[in-house]
């Protein structure tokens, strides 16, 4: 269902793709596929439901965009009950063809699967970041209220935001230090500079809010 919300949202979900050879991929009626290609094709998607359900789709997609619903609810409401909710059916539908698309072009494309790294690579160095932040609990929250689930959320996405702003602010001026003592950087290798390191924090103490 991520892939299917994302691309009517206009962004391309790009996960990590494990076992590659074990994804399905999803065929559609009316659409010639290589001969090649027919042994992969394990499923078919059902345009029809996808047709009953479009009207529904636009005014979910709508109600999203105009921040009336928080997507994460509205997903967490229609995976709980899949199969007797037509708008989640409609919805997986949609997903099977988008993650074939997404597999297809990812299998012929060495760019797109250099950018999906780089970009769990982001993501999970700031994950990384969030747990030592927090090494005492490991990452864990085991406030019982919702408010202070939250709350804690927040005050380390605080954080974070911090470390970044204060990291990139001194990567900064450390390269214009560089320039202008005449020491170029080739652009290609500013790009792998990274804003998430903490090996030179000391985070040990107690923060006051």
């Amino acid at each position: 269902m991520s892939f299917a919300m994302c691309a009517l949202l206009g962004y391309q979900f790009s996960p990590k793709l494990r076992n590659i050879s074990s994804l399905k991929l999803s065929g559609m009626d009316g659409v010639s596929v290589p001969k090649a290609m027919k042994e992969l094709i394990s499923a078919r998607a059902n345009i029809t439901r996808i047709e009953k359900q479009w009207p529904d789709i636009i005014r979910l997609i709508a109600s999203v965009m105009t921040h009336k619903v928080v997507p994460s609810d509205i997903l967490r409401q229609l995976a709980s009950f899949p199969r007797q909710n037509e708008l989640a059916i409609a919805l997986r539908e949609i997903g099977r063809i988008e993650r074939t698309i997404f597999i297809l072009k990812w299998v012929s494309s060495m760019a797109m699967q250099r950018r999906t790294q780089m970009g769990l690579n982001k993501g999970e160095a700031h994950h990384a970041l969030k747990r030592a932040l927090s090494f005492n609990r490991r990452g864990e929250i085991t406030d019982r209220f919702s408010e202070n689930q939250h709350l804690r959320m927040m005050h380390l996405n605080l954080l974070a935001a911090i470390i970044i702003y204060w990291n990139t602010k001194h990567l900064g001026r450390i390269i214009q230090a560089m320039q202008r003592q005449g020491i170029e950087i080739a652009p290609e290798k500013l790009a792998h500079l990274s804003p998430l390191g903490w090996e030179h924090i000391i985070l040990t103490g107690f923060y006051a809010w």
